[in-house]
């Protein structure tokens, strides 16, 4: 089970920082996502992390400014947002993939926390 943390309301320019738990026995051997969805558009990607933590992707638009890290010893994969936009606002995700390497698709993705709500104003 994947537990998401971290959400609220923030002013453009300002950082949040996202944590989610995994409750299982497969975190170290799950690729970790984190994904938004807006209203009214699709989920889409933002950032992934290999098993290791060596390896990572950032969706284009969150690329210098969000960093996503795991911790295996406290089954935690986090999120530290920065310099955050209106055009940032969506419900987050964690998700968890038994693949070996990074994917962005949602459909490779077989395990979903819950959400949490990231809201910027201007």
């Amino acid at each position: 089970q994947l537990v998401e943390s971290g959400g609220g309301v923030v002013q453009a320019g300002g950082s949040l920082r996202l944590s989610c738990v995994d409750s299982g026995r497969t975190f170290w051997f799950s690729v970790m996502g984190w994904f938004r969805q807006a209203p009214g558009k699709e989920r889409q990607i933002v950032a992934a992390i290999g098993r290791s933590g060596s390896t990572t992707y950032y969706e284009d638009s969150v690329k210098g400014r969000f960093t996503i890290s795991r911790d295996n010893g406290k089954n935690t994969v986090t999120l530290q947002m920065d310099m955050l936009r209106p055009e940032d606002t969506a419900v987050y995700y964690c998700a968890a993939s038994p693949v070996t390497d990074i994917v962005t698709s949602p459909s490779l993705y077989h395990e979903w926390g819950q959400g949490t709500q990231v809201t910027v104003s201007s």
